[in-house]
């Protein structure tokens, strides 16, 4: 029996959001030519950070299936969030550990992904992971997310760790009380999920790891299947998403590439099943999913780019041999029909809920609900509200 799958999304390690102490079938793969770069935190802005870590060890599939269909629903969660009246941000880290293809001299251990906003770029390194045996060692996963991400300096933001198996907690060199302890001191909570009976959770150390990491201890069925509750709204969502992804304008050396990658990630979050397509869509009509590296729109609107310092060859073909003012009022129509769509969607997703809460029979127990309950529970103590 081996934990679980590897971090994807964020949710799994992930990383947002602002503080309420602030003043503010297969799945398709791309090969991007181009590097990610994670990116860089204003310790002025307030976040929540997610670190997931998921044993990849051989059994884990199931888990890595509700992951993969999951992942846009706990985004949306998340994205309800406010502190203050304002909006978190969000980014997630992975990890994978467990698994015998890994390098043993660092305890069979491989981060995915530094934290990220990039949600495409999540949903890929997740719908990326496989299983295999290995050796499980928790204690050292958690000490080496803490030291090697950039969990930034401001003790506002709420710091998760989550990490996911079914090995007994206290495997590996690393004893993992002085792990979770090392965290409590950076102000990061440790949240453990054990794949399996609750009671064997609790005597194979996970609850105590989440003791002594002042987080939740939760249990799941781990090959249980995603419920799926189709509702009259889900056919219109999706075919507004294709209306969605026509209001991106590529620019620069990753545009290209990267506006295929959203459309690959549709796909895969289709395979996922109709009900992790429309969370996506969902997903795609918030704040958390935002562009600026490689979407004039995203770029102009949050301020992260000026028109006028983007050269030809930057620009998408619609684009080359205009002026300055025609670039800017193509990008600004692109912009304000973006957000007519996201209102229909959010339109939309409000019916589906009350929808699928009328006609939802059955109780939750998967890695999404005790993700979010965690994480509920632990932004309650600095304010926040959903």
């Amino acid at each position: 029996m081996k934990p679980f799958l590897k971090p994807i999304l964020l949710a799994t390690s992930v990383a947002v959001m602002c503080s309420c102490n602030a003043n503010n079938s297969k799945p398709i793969t791309t090969d991007l030519t181009t590097a990610y770069h994670a990116p860089i935190t204003n310790d002025q802005e307030q976040y929540i950070k997610v670190a997931l870590l998921l044993d990849t060890s051989n059994s884990m599939d199931g888990l890595i299936d509700q992951a993969k269909a999951q992942l846009w629903k706990i985004v949306n969660e998340l994205s309800y969030a406010k502190c203050n009246g304002n909006s978190p941000k969000l980014q997630i880290a992975l990890y994978e550990y467990g698994t015998d293809n890994l390098n043993a001299d660092n305890g069979y251990i491989r981060q995915i992904l530094s934290f990220s906003d990039d949600l495409d770029e999540i949903s890929k390194q997740l719908f990326s992971l496989t299983t295999n045996g290995g050796q499980e060692y928790c204690g050292q996963v958690i000490q080496t997310s803490i030291e090697r991400l950039q969990w930034g300096n401001n003790q506002d933001d709420l710091k998760l760790i989550f990490i996911a198996g079914n090995e007994p907690f206290s495997q590996g060199p690393i004893n993992y009380k002085k792990a979770s302890e090392l965290a409590v001191e950076k102000h990061i909570s440790v949240n453990t999920i054990f794949c399996g009976d609750y009671n064997l959770g609790i005597n194979t150390y996970w609850k105590s790891g989440a003791d002594v990491g002042h987080g939740n201890y939760m249990a799941i069925d781990h090959n249980r299947q995603t419920v799926y509750v189709a509702t009259p709204y889900d056919n219109e969502i999706l075919q507004l998403n294709q209306k969605l992804n026509g209001t991106y304008v590529a620019y620069g050396s990753v545009g290209k590439d990267k506006i295929r990658e959203q459309q690959v990630q549709d796909v895969n979050a289709s395979i996922s099943g109709k009900a992790s397509g429309v969370s996506r869509t969902v997903s795609k009509s918030t704040h958390l999913y935002t562009n600026s590296n490689w979407d004039l729109v995203d770029a102009v609107s949050n301020e992260e780019l000026k028109l006028e310092d983007l050269k030809s060859s930057e620009l998408p073909e619609e684009l080359k041999g205009k002026s300055t003012s025609e670039i800017k009022a193509y990008v600004a129509a692109k912009e304000k029909e973006r957000k007519a769509i996201q209102q229909q969607i959010q339109e939309l997703n409000k019916k589906r809920l009350q929808f699928i809460e009328a006609n939802n029979t059955e109780e939750d127990k998967n890695l999404e609900q005790a993700m979010v309950n965690a994480i509920k529970t632990q932004a309650k103590k600095k304010n926040y509200q959903w």
